[in-house]
């Protein structure tokens, strides 16, 4: 028997009923890649014996740690590299970034961005902006470059052979940040290492993994990307890693980054895992089958809000590189509405009203709805964007679907309230 918990605009519901419709050839292509991720990643664990021995965790200098050193291989193994270090230490995926860019990079080198301007996060990282003083590579007398991307929003693959040129990083973001720009599919990325690899053989390729991993078949390292960087409360933390993040690809890359993470001399070897190698290890078995939820949902969401008449990049039944689904609202008030939404269908802090924040790392106020088991997980139902044209906000997450569709519809239901087009509602 149906039991009314939510109440919905009947308008609502016969939007919903259209679009689901319209979802399901999108929905089935997720399931195959689900499938052959989900394959892969028993496969890894298999491969590295991982047994229960290895869930438990260690302390003091975590010398000798079997289950933090077998985690690295199973994830090598899992996003197709030959080495990696996952590790609860890594405060976000910028944290690991900047791990692997300082671990890499030396005073006197040069990195060039081809992606455009990289996510807000990382100016104070490169000494961007007006950020300086506060140890970043800038500091350290690095000098950091980009290039800007072509007005279709995709790299400039024809200045990018003079731009990499003497480059001791070339830095591709695959994800979109608070751009409109298309993400950047596997394929994509192999074919810049190409065009990279011909102009600058020397140069070492990085690319910032948040978002993607798992989204496809493959990743970044199986076409030619030297390390891939990302955090442990998106993707591959299945919305069960409490914290961390890794990096992933070439074996002495890898290496020179432990040493930066801990100190020289050092490396690895040390770091305690705590009691956080249980939830590492779980979170990336069901890393697979939350992706896929999370791109059910930003499908569904695509769907929907695009039948309401907003521009949704990417579209609902178009190719997806990352779990990330933006709409573009057009206005603070309607961007708030949207975020009120999204809040509203959250298992932790429902009952929260969003505002607009100068959060750390930004240099516009963001508004930002994420109720979460994790604070910031954004593998969970979130929305969140910056309070400046084009008013968009940028949706992400969904442990589930059935849940991450309520989520969508309840912030749909804020929209048309926000408007005044909700007015007899019906429960569901």
């Amino acid at each position: 028997m149906k039991q009314p918990y939510f109440s919905f605009s009947p308008a609502l519901l016969e939007a919903v009923k259209e679009v689901e419709a319209v979802c399901g050839e999108a929905f089935t292509r997720i399931e195959n890649t689900e499938q052959l991720t989900s394959a892969r990643v028993l496969a890894a664990f298999m491969r590295n014996r991982v047994s229960e021995a290895h869930l438990q965790g260690s302390t003091g200098y975590g010398y000798g740690d079997r289950g933090r050193d077998t985690l690295d291989r199973v994830f090598a193994d899992a996003l197709g590299c030959e080495d990696a270090l996952v590790r609860h230490h890594f405060v976000s995926g910028t944290a690991a970034i900047a791990t692997a860019l300082f671990g890499v990079l030396r005073p006197g080198d040069r990195m060039i961005c081809l992606t455009g301007t990289p996510y807000d996060t990382l100016h104070g990282v490169l000494g961007i902006g007006k950020t300086q003083d506060n140890g970043s590579l800038r500091d350290f007398g690095i000098r950091y470059e980009e290039l800007a991307l072509q007005g279709d929003g995709t790299v400039d693959t024809d200045a990018l052979p003079a731009a990499v040129k003497g480059a001791r990083v070339a830095y591709i973001q695959r994800s979109r940040g608070y751009s409109l720009r298309p993400s950047l599919s596997v394929k994509t990325i192999g074919a810049l290492v190409r065009r990279i690899r011909s102009a600058e053989p020397q140069a070492l390729i990085l690319v910032d993994n948040c978002y993607g991993e798992f989204v496809e078949a493959a990743e970044p390292c199986e076409v030619g990307a030297d390390l891939i960087m990302g955090s442990l409360i998106k993707n591959p933390g299945g919305g069960i890693a409490r914290t961390g993040g890794y990096i992933a690809g070439r074996r002495d890359l890898v290496e020179l980054c432990a040493h930066r993470l801990t100190a020289p001399g050092m490396g690895r070897e040390v770091g305690c895992s705590l009691d956080e190698n249980k939830n590492m290890y779980l979170g990336l078995f069901f890393a697979p089958g939350v992706v896929a939820s999370a791109l059910k949902t930003a499908v569904f969401c695509a769907a929907l809000m695009e039948k309401l008449g907003y521009d949704v990049y990417p579209k609902a039944n178009a190719p997806r590189c990352d779990i990330i689904q933006t709409v573009v609202l057009g206005s603070a008030e309607k961007l708030s509405a949207f975020c009120r939404g999204i809040q509203k269908g959250a298992p932790v802090d429902s009952f929260v009203v969003p505002e607009a924040w100068d959060m750390p790392g930004y240099d516009s106020k963001v508004i930002m709805a994420a109720g979460a088991f994790h604070l910031g997980a954004s593998i969970e139902l979130s929305a969140d964007g910056p309070m400046r044209p084009p008013y968009a906000a940028w949706m992400q997450g969904g442990l589930t679907f059935p849940t991450g569709k309520l989520g969508v519809m309840l912030a749909a239901q804020s929209m048309l309230e926000l408007s005044g087009q909700a007015h007899e509602q019906k429960r569901c």
